[in-house]
């Protein structure tokens, strides 16, 4: 197992999923993210099923990184309870591991 994940979370328009794509990768908590959409969702919220169009973010990003992510996406994000998922990357291709790796805050710049 490698220490990257992909973390996933969606937004009501395109503006907000390009928003919180550039603010990671900005921030280098993210080497990429990926905005897909439109897309469908049906979900529990306020005691009734609701369906919505959203877009999604791919973010690929580092274990360890996870924590500083996840509080930026809550910063910014417009939802009250804002899917955060974290999934680990089991297998990758090196030479994409690699440029991740060169593009992500190193873990001595974390909390500075």
């Amino acid at each position: 197992m490698t220490e990257f994940i992909q973390v996933i979370t969606t937004v009501d328009s395109e503006e907000e999923a390009q928003n919180i794509a550039g603010a990671v990768v900005g921030e280098r908590l993210a080497a990429c993210a990926q905005v897909l959409g439109p897309i469908s969702s049906t979900y529990h919220w306020n005691g009734a099923i609701e369906s919505a169009e959203e877009w999604l973010i791919l973010i690929k990003s580092r274990r360890d990184l996870f924590n500083e992510l996840s509080g930026l996406i809550q910063q910014i994000h417009p939802y009250d309870v804002p899917e955060i998922l974290a999934m680990p990357v089991v297998e990758g291709a090196r030479s994409y591991l690699d440029w991740m790796s060169g593009h992500l805050k190193r873990a001595r710049e974390i909390g500075d």
